[in-house]
């Protein structure tokens, strides 16, 4: 998820477990805390390679099986030094613990992924349910944060747990709308003979009333789009080429290699002026994707790869995108084009 959302989330989940008249302090510190495993992206930025800046986000900071130690390590540096932690020693483990560990568990139900078991062999794991950055999803978090920041005690903690409950309610709101598109997604690709084909659903940006699905196919993919709110009837979808012989050729390239493993494969291949352009099929759309990178270039019958690889910046118009995303929300278009 997007910082903002870190920083009130992660108040409120450690003045929730927070000690009574440490309330404030602790909403700092959850802020402090639920922030910390994004500083990956500091070391990070000091490698020129961008495939491993977006691979090697969300990994070893972001894993619980190294977080807990984290935690113990900053538990037992802030006892020490006296204070509130020294005060309630095992109810401050718990409340940094737990809102490290949440980090991660919000952000794996984004498409992006996270890998919470690093170093284990394993993709990032990625619920897709939510947009990163979604405002109905903060919406609950930021104001059970203001409301306990300045309420007395007793208001407070009603407010910090109401954010929890709206918070938690809201992600279950985005599982129910995501079983439904998915529903009428396997019916619509089983009819078109694509019912084993790997797929995936994913909000449209700052809602979950809007959801795109993708498909892979022997010879590329195809995509549609389902409202919730407006659209009845079979699902339509429209299929688009990929170059699979390029693919093949490149595939013992690392860059290839790991953008494939981070993507489960919904990639699309195009060349371009001889470069082999690799995009992530699952953030964005078609035509334009947020990651593209241009990862090798042909020589002779073959692929030489580019040190470093090369990304490309979608050509994308926020305005216009919302405004027509607002619009498919409510309204389902007569007659879609594609296939059924």
């Amino acid at each position: 998820m997007d910082s903002i959302t870190h920083l009130f989330y992660g108040g409120v989940i450690a003045a929730a477990i927070a000690p009574r008249g440490h309330r404030r302090a602790a909403l700092l510190a959850g802020m402090a805390l639920n922030t910390l495993p994004d500083l990956d992206v500091l070391p990070l930025s000091l490698c020129d390679d961008p495939v491993v800046r977006l691979t090697w986000h969300r990994a070893a900071t972001h894993s619980w099986l190294v977080l807990p130690f984290v935690a113990w390590a900053l538990w037992a540096w802030f006892k020490r030094r006296g204070g509130r932690v020294a005060a309630a020693p095992g109810r401050w483990f718990v409340v940094i613990l737990v809102t490290l560990m949440s980090h991660p568990l919000l952000d794996a139900f984004t498409v992006y992924g996270t890998q919470l078991f690093w170093p284990l062999p394993m993709r990032p794991l990625m619920g897709s349910s939510l947009f990163i950055i979604d405002p109905l999803f903060l919406l609950p978090w930021l104001v059970a944060f203001i409301v306990a920041w300045f309420a007395r005690e007793r208001i407070g903690r009603h407010a910090l747990a109401l954010g929890i409950a709206l918070g938690v309610g809201y992600l279950g709101w985005s599982w129910i709308a995501k079983t439904l598109v998915d529903r009428e997604a396997d019916r619509a690709l089983a009819a078109m003979g694509l019912a084993d084909a790997p797929r995936f659903s994913v909000p449209m940006p700052l809602n979950t009333l809007l959801w795109r699905v993708v498909a892979m196919t022997p010879g590329g993919y195809v995509e549609g789009f389902r409202s919730v709110a407006a659209d009845t009837g079979p699902m339509t979808f429209r299929g688009y080429p990929t170059n699979v012989q390029a693919l093949a050729e490149a595939r013992d390239i690392a860059a290839v290699r790991e953008l494939a493993w981070f993507n489960h494969g919904f990639m699309r291949t195009q060349v371009v002026d001889g470069e082999l352009v690799l995009s992530d099929l699952r953030m964005g759309n078609e035509p334009d994707y947020f990651f593209s990178y241009a990862v090798a270039r042909r020589e002779g019958d073959g692929w030489q790869p580019l040190e470093p690889p090369r990304k490309l910046d979608p050509h994308r118009d926020f305005g216009p995108m919302w405004q027509a995303t607002w619009h498919r929300i409510w309204h389902q278009p007569p007659a879609e084009a594609g296939l059924r």
